[in-house]
């Protein structure tokens, strides 16, 4: 399977806005692999407008302060919904994703939280992982404040905000935190080893490279030991089993492919609830290419359906209950 003519394209044309002289992000220092992934937000274009949108500060472990951006989509919307970006944990915020933010609260009809994490090398594992759960929590606290009163909490993200939320399902079953309704992992980084095979396949190397992937963990969380932690790593858990449903989409062309699929699989044989897609023709990257890849909106229409489906089963499983 070859990457589809709409990625090919894009490949082509960002290669050429570079020119030849350009360098790989993964030789760059932090600040300026910050600048050159900013740059490209402009292509994404205005979201949908929403019903009210707010922004807050919220307090980390240490004191520091990070954002926050709620998307409302309407008057009553049908749950809440905290969305980890992508980026490697060290490229990446909640304005370069906030067209990808309105387009899922409104597809979703949940109130959207962008969670704008605190990022390495400045501040290393587990730093993101504090700041998602601290935000995760305010969701949490707010809930009847963003959606209506006992509405299902989601969590979900791309790529290195997949492996933050599936870290997010992970310590809420085990430090008894909020009850999420549902995971929806695309792309996730779930095991910090280079040695699969998707990671020296040729038509793997896009955007993401295995190049690239060990500068965002040298970064990230440079210690052997971090690496082996569950909370960086979850494929490494002990146990899947307990966790909430999950959709897991993966790309054909992506080094990250096989550590995705692996994660899935698991979950799986622990009993969760799992919908899985393997997208075929599409590189890593391709959900956060909203208006610029087809393949970003189907994959949307996929997550909005999967969250409506969880929503209508718990709701039954609720009115059962109280019957």
């Amino acid at each position: 399977m070859a990457l589809d003519e709409a990625t090919v394209k894009f490949l082509a044309a960002a290669a050429e806005a570079a020119g030849p002289e350009a360098k790989p992000m993964w030789e760059m220092e932090p600040a300026e692999a910050r600048a050159t992934s900013a740059a490209m937000n402009a292509m994404f274009g205005e979201g949908p407008e929403m019903h009210r949108t707010e922004d807050h500060q919220l307090v980390s472990y240490d004191g520091e302060e990070f954002a926050i951006r709620v998307h409302v989509p309407n008057s009553a919307p049908t749950g809440v919904f905290v969305y980890l970006h992508g980026g490697g944990w060290v490229v990446g915020d909640i304005d370069g994703y906030d067209t990808l933010g309105r387009q899922l609260a409104e597809k979703t009809r949940n109130t959207v939280v962008l969670v704008n994490y605190r990022k390495a090398p400045e501040k290393r594992f587990p730093a993101a992982v504090e700041d998602s759960w601290i935000a995760l929590k305010w969701a949490d606290e707010h809930r009847e404040e963003l959606a209506n009163a006992g509405a299902p909490l989601f969590v979900g993200g791309d790529s290195a905000g997949g492996n933050l939320s599936a870290v997010m399902a992970l310590r809420a079953r085990d430090e008894n935190g909020p009850r999420i309704a549902g995971q929806m992992l695309i792309y996730p980084v779930t095991d910090a080893d280079f040695t699969r095979l998707s990671y020296d396949e040729p038509e793997n190397q896009t955007l993401l490279t295995k190049e690239f992937m060990v500068w965002f963990w040298d970064h990230y969380a440079p210690t052997p030991e971090d690496r082996a932690h569950p909370h960086a790593s979850p494929l490494r858990a002990e146990s899947l089993q307990g966790l909430p449903p999950a959709l897991v989409v993966t790309a054909a062309h992506d080094v990250l492919r096989d550590e995705g699929e692996a994660y899935s699989q698991r979950l799986q044989e622990a009993g969760v609830d799992v919908q899985f897609h393997r997208w075929p023709g599409q590189m890593h990257g391709f959900f956060s290419m909203v208006n610029v890849l087809p393949a970003s909106a189907a994959v949307m229409d996929l997550v909005a359906d999967r969250v409506k489906d969880i929503s209508v089963s718990a709701a039954e499983t609720t009115a059962s209950v109280e019957a």
